[in-house]
């Protein structure tokens, strides 16, 4: 039961780059394994990116590798997602998520999540 709520989206050209954030209020947001999916129209919602609860793990989706990191900052209650390298593709709405306790392996399916920001919107011109 913890809230999050995303912000940073926006329009930027390709090649660009952008730095979205999750803030989360509720519940001790230490204790929570903690990603990123993002939703194009029609399309499916994917796994981006995913970090544990201390920072130490961190996992990405092989489209974004070398382009986006991915942090925490536990004081601040705040997850960051940085962008780099933006393409026309990347365009979607992106989601933060969380599950209280461990990132167990595997668990990059959207079901592993039970809380879920209401998603802030990506678009990369070409």
């Amino acid at each position: 039961q913890v809230q999050l709520v995303e912000s940073g989206g926006g329009l930027v050209q390709a090649g660009g780059s952008l730095r979205l954030s999750c803030a989360a209020s509720g519940r001790t947001f230490s204790m929570y394994c903690m990603a990123w999916f993002r939703q194009a129209p029609g399309k499916e919602r994917e796994f981006v990116a995913r970090i544990s609860w201390s920072g130490g793990t961190l996992n990405y989706a092989d489209f974004v590798k070398g382009r986006f990191t991915i942090s925490r900052d536990n004081a601040k209650n705040t997850m960051y997602l940085q962008m780099n390298s933006l393409k026309p593709e990347d365009t979607a709405v992106y989601y933060c998520a969380a599950v209280q306790g461990r990132c167990y392996s595997g668990t990059y399916a959207a079901t592993s999540f039970d809380s879920w920001g209401q998603g802030t919107q990506v678009a990369v011109s070409s």
